[in-house]
């Protein structure tokens, strides 16, 4: 049996981890990216253990949240955090493949979709053979062109969609986004320090947008020339407690 505990994400909200199914910085710079304010209608695709759900639930009680999942053991265990933080009126968990949506949630609903995807691509690097790690790092169970067409089906005209992924993977992303209706809005880069290389970018894209212009957003850095948080990585943690567990 895997070691399942809690961990705060700050405002009294706690998540259960295991060693299977956890979060990284990268999930709170996109919670944080993709924020939905007011009473918005929203789907996570790969929730995973459901942690962008419970971040955005810190301070918006207004949401209306699906989270899809296709691992069973990674909804029980979203399902146990939904319940202890008493949110089963906000967030829903769906075990369901993301491919496979038609019937089980509603489509043209929703005004945000949100998706952490598998960096890797199918096939490539070395292959964890623990299928849960398996399926978040590689595009085992899905591509970017599934992700994209889910996530332009789910969504409403106007609409917002918002990815993170390796800089060596934008084009794939933009390409993708276009070709399911998904104009890309906003980018931001994020860097670790000012001397190393981009590690991450966040991208917004909007269902039935006008083709253009793309607002490229300053970098985000995460730690200052001292080697500490940066202000805005503080100010996005919040509340949050910091730990050492988090970096990657």
């Amino acid at each position: 049996m895997e070691n399942i505990h809690l961990e705060p994400l700050g405002n009294s909200i706690k998540i259960y981890v295991s060693e299977s199914y956890h979060f990284s910085t990268d999930t709170i710079l996109l919670a944080d990216f993709s924020y939905p304010n007011g009473k918005k209608k929203c789907v996570e695709l790969g929730t995973g253990c459901g942690t962008i759900p419970l971040l955005w639930c810190r301070h918006n009680k207004s949401l209306e949240i699906a989270a899809v999942e296709i691992q069973e053991n990674a909804c029980k265990l979203a399902q146990k955090s939904v319940e202890y933080n008493d949110l089963c009126d906000n967030i829903k968990i769906v075990n369901a493949d993301l491919k496979e949506l038609k019937g089980v949630l509603p489509f043209g609903y929703y005004d945000v979709v949100v998706c952490n995807p598998p960096y890797k691509l199918g096939g490539s690097g070395i292959t964890n053979e623990r299928s849960a790690k398996l399926i978040a790092r590689h595009e085992a169970e899905c591509t970017l062109d599934d992700i994209c067409k889910a996530a332009s089906k789910l969504l409403q005209f106007g609409g917002r969609f918002f990815i993170c992924q390796r800089p060596e993977r934008l084009t794939d992303v933009m390409e993708s986004m276009r070709k399911f209706d998904l104009e890309p809005k906003a980018l931001r880069l994020v860097q670790q320090r000012i001397s190393k290389p981009p590690k991450l970018f966040l991208l917004e894209g909007r269902r039935g947008g006008n083709r253009g212009f793309l607002n490229v957003l300053p970098t985000l850095f995460i730690e200052n020339e001292c080697g500490d948080f940066s202000d805005e990585m503080i100010k996005i943690y919040g509340s949050y407690k910091v730990n050492e567990d988090l970096e990657g």
